[in-house]
Parts: C-alpha cells; structure tokens; sequence
C-alpha cells in the first residue's frame, strides 16, 4: 500500500530547517476558525453551489441579505440525455465558474477584501461537480486569506427560507424535497439538524422525473409534470398513495403502479397524460403532507419550512398552506430559492460554523460510495482508497462529528 499523508505536520525535526515549509501554505490554522476572524461576525459571505447542473456564486450580507444571486442552469446541456451527466455537468462548471465568480462580486459591488468567510457546498452530490466548487473555494481561501467552510447542501435549502423570510428563526420544522431527497427534520438551532424520517427509495423529485419519462414528457420531468397536471383530473386515474409506518417515505411503489397502468391503458391520449401526470401529483403530495402534518403533532412548532427543488411544485404550495393552517407559521422559499442557489450556502455558511472543508468532502463522498472512513485520534480521518491510503487533519474537535457520520453510514 502506498501511503500518502498530503496534509500531515511537518515533522519536528525539519520544521525548522530552511525551506521545510517550501511549496506548502504556511498557516492553515487561521483560515478555519480560532485565530482568525468569527464566521459568525458581521460582514459578507461569498457562496459557491456546484453540486448537479446549475453553478452558483452569491454574495449574502449578514446571512440574510442577498446582495448578488447568479445561477448558471444547464438544462440545455443535458437536455437531449434526458438527464444529467456527470462529467458534462462537472466541465461545464469548471468553464463557467470564473466568469460567474466574477459576476457575483461586481453585481454586489464587493471586493475580496470585503469578505469574511468563503461557504462551498460540501456534498450531497455528484463528486466531479462537487469538487470543482470546493477547489475554486480552496484556491480564493488561500489567495485571499478569508476563512472557509463546507454546507451540507440539503440543510442550504432550509437557509433559502431564512433569506426569504428574515425573522425566521430556529427552532423549526422542515420539509426538505428534491430530487434526490426528502428529508423530514428538526432544527432546534443554528446548524443543528436532527433527521426525523426520510425516503427509503425514490425520493419526490426522482419519482416526479420517472413518471414523466414514463408519460413522454422529457427533462427536466419536474416542472413538465407540474404543467401538465394542471390540466388532467386526478379522480379520472386514481394511483395509490405512498404510505409507511412512522415518518419514512417510499415512492418507488407509485413508479410501479404507474408503469402497470400505462401497460394496461396501451398509448393514452392527451387527457389520459395530463389524469395520469395529475394522479402522480397527488399521490406524491399528499404522502409528503402526511407525514409533516403527523411529524407537527408530535412535535409542535411555531415555524415549518417546505423547501427544496420540489417546493417549487404547486399543488405543493397550495396544500401545504391548507395542511399547516394556523398551527405554525409556513414559510416556503421563492420559486428562484427554491432550485441549488449559492445564496443559501451562503447563508448556511455564516450561521453554521467552520470545518475542515476538505475532510469533510472526502468523508461526504466516500460516505456516498459506500467506503468505510475511520478516525484517528482527535485530528483527523484516516482512508483508503483504490489501495492508497491519505491521512486527512481537521480540528480538534471534530472527530465527534467524523464519528457520528460514521455511525450513521454504517446503521
């Protein structure tokens, strides 16, 4: 086994000796907390978001004002694979990401020297798009001298409610539904999320895809559907309706029984699309709408936040005002918040502390593929990968937080 230690001390021995610190940065420490600036201080957050098909730079004072929001969609990109593709998505992010950059800072009128803190998403993700994000805000942490932190992408989404609705505060209720998640959680604080049930297949936005695949409508299904159901009657092609014990989620059931009725229907015409895209809707909605209206019984809270790629639905809208009513305070993000935004990293990023960006990518993404990660002592992870073993430092401190993820990739 080859083992490589990239970002391990030097050793005593040498630190002293002249050039033992030639082709290194010298000074990490200051770049990621204590003796640098508070993330948590008053002044300008830079967001990056690559984690899909849209790029992202924002510029959000305060974590509440959005002084600068360019998003950059690659739907024309992909349209014609009827989905993503990884390496397109990661390639045009690396092209496109500078200019955006660029963009970003001159629509807010903001020069480097006017940041306090550098926010990238972190991962869930695709890994070439993530790490295209993340080495941009590594290179501008280093450049620049300004603190640099990693976002659980799906806890942005919950943020994007805060920039829309500035009072908003924890603790809070979320509803976090995308393409690739649905998510019921907890927030009783600043970076505190707690997991209260989730998909245990396809999530809403995949199932919403899949069905208008099935349907012939293309990519991006989501929004195709949404039309579409507008006009069809869902009562005209009942579909079941998704339901688990408890808060969990299954829709790849929905799929199925869409697949046996197309099957059985042969080529429906135009109004038997537009029923069936409606019944979809429905089934999923109202399956999502379930298990919040039961998760707000048993935890009472004065706020809830539907948010995520799939918040942009309206039949999800509608009912989610009804199914809420006057037991909290609903807050769902604008339709422009509602898809990946650097806004809300940004904003993530300044209420939600510092971590060794770099580690905590590794770990999200070998967490995704399945690859055991392990601790070693209080400064860091240890993993092997493709036989070669790199050792990772994070600060003191966050091993608990390294344990825990590894706890829960292995439960």
């Amino acid at each position: 086994m080859v083992r490589l230690h990239p970002l391990a001390p030097i050793p005593a021995r040498i630190r002293d000796e002249p050039g033992a610190d030639r082709g290194r940065r010298a000074g990490p420490p200051p770049r990621f907390g204590h003796e640098g600036r508070p993330v948590n201080s008053a002044g300008l957050t830079l967001g990056i978001e690559t984690s899909c098909d849209e790029t992202s730079v924002a510029v959000v004072e305060d974590g509440r004002r959005v002084r600068a929001n360019v998003i950059h969609s690659q739907v024309d990109l992909h349209r014609g694979f009827g989905g993503v593709v990884p390496e397109l998505a990661a390639r045009d992010h690396l092209e496109r990401l500078p200019r955006i950059l660029d963009l970003a800072l001159e629509q807010a009128g903001a020069k480097p020297s006017d940041l306090s803190l550098i926010a990238a998403t972190r991962g869930p993700g695709l890994v070439g798009c993530l790490l295209v994000g993340t080495g941009m805000a590594d290179g501008l942490s280093a450049a620049w001298g300004i603190p640099l932190t990693g976002v659980n992408h799906l806890w942005g989404h919950i943020y994007a409610a805060m920039l829309a609705q500035p009072d908003l505060e924890p603790p809070l209720l979320g509803l976090v539904v995308s393409g690739a998640h649905s998510d019921l959680v907890r927030m009783p604080g600043h970076g505190q999320f707690e997991v209260m049930g989730r998909t245990r297949d396809d999530a809403a936005g995949e199932a919403f895809d899949k069905a208008a695949r099935m349907l012939g409508l293309g990519y991006p299904g989501g929004p195709k559907m949404d039309r579409l159901a507008r006009s069809g009657d869902a009562r005209r092609q009942p579909l079941p309706r998704p339901s688990l014990e408890g808060l969990e989620y299954s829709f790849s059931g929905l799929k199925t029984a869409l697949l046996y009725r197309l099957r059985d229907l042969g080529e429906p015409d135009d109004q038997t699309r537009a029923d069936l895209a409606a019944a979809v809707e429905v089934s999923v909605v109202e399956s999502l709408l379930e298990k919040l209206d039961r998760a707000l019984d048993a935890e009472p809270c004065r706020e809830v936040v539907v948010c995520g790629g799939v918040a942009a639905n309206t039949l999800l809208r509608k009912r989610a005002q009804e199914v809420v009513g006057d037991r909290a305070r609903l807050t769902m993000p604008p339709l422009e918040l509602c898809t990946d935004n650097a806004a809300m990293i940004a904003a993530a990023g300044f209420f939600g502390g510092v971590h060794r960006l770099h580690a905590d990518v590794l770990a999200a993404v070998l967490e995704a593929h399945g690859i055991k990660v392990e601790v070693f002592g209080d400064t860091g992870y240890s993993v092997a990968v493709n036989f070669t073993e790199a050792r990772l430092l994070v600060p003191e401190g966050s091993a608990q937080a390294a344990r825990d993820l590894i706890n829960k990739a292995e439960n």
